[in-house]
């Protein structure tokens, strides 16, 4: 077959694509439609991803039964721990102060009260409402005493101590 009497292979494919005497190679056959079909697919696939990452995005918490906050070694007034699916991360509402603390990189950020959506004993925070530099903490602590395991952290060199009592399964490993 020749190239004029196969006018396709000269209108869809550039003509790198077409060999002599009017055939088409395989390989390149594929990278040329591959490369034509890839701003279909990203448009098709970006109003999924979107969702995805919007559900992605919200992160569920729920309370943590018998846990215990100790704000310089007196119980705070008003309080309550929530955890996530991610072990070692909590959210710990001190009076109208939010706050999550990554025990096992020993930071703690500060969250807008607003953000926090709490419902009975469930709450929601968005990851993007998470700012990128934790608090200024110092002296932190982590210890087994017993039936739970103690986080303990100042804020600053001369603030407040913060205190997270967590409880620990029968085996020893924090519960949440």
């Amino acid at each position: 077959m020749s190239r004029q009497s196969f006018p396709y292979s000269v209108l869809a494919f550039p003509r790198s694509a077409v060999a002599p005497g009017g055939k088409t190679s395989a390989g390149r056959m594929s990278k040329v439609v591959l490369a034509a079909l890839a701003p279909l697919t990203a448009a098709i696939a970006a109003p999924a991803a979107q969702k995805a990452a919007q559900q992605q995005a919200l992160i569920h918490w729920k309370t943590v039964p018998f846990a215990i906050v100790r704000y310089n070694d007196e119980a705070p007034k008003s309080w309550n721990v929530y955890h996530s699916e991610k072990k070692g991360v909590y959210l710990v509402r001190l009076w109208k102060r939010y706050l999550v603390i990554d025990t096992t990189l020993e930071s703690a950020f500060e969250i807008d009260p607003a953000k926090v959506k709490v419902e009975g004993d469930n709450a929601e925070l968005s990851t993007s409402d998470i700012p990128a530099d934790p608090i200024d903490t110092t002296q932190w602590k982590s210890r087994d005493a017993g039936p739970v395991i103690r986080h303990r952290f100042r804020f600053g060199q001369d603030g407040n101590f913060v205190e997270l009592q967590i409880p620990l399964l029968i085996n020893g490993k924090p519960a949440y």
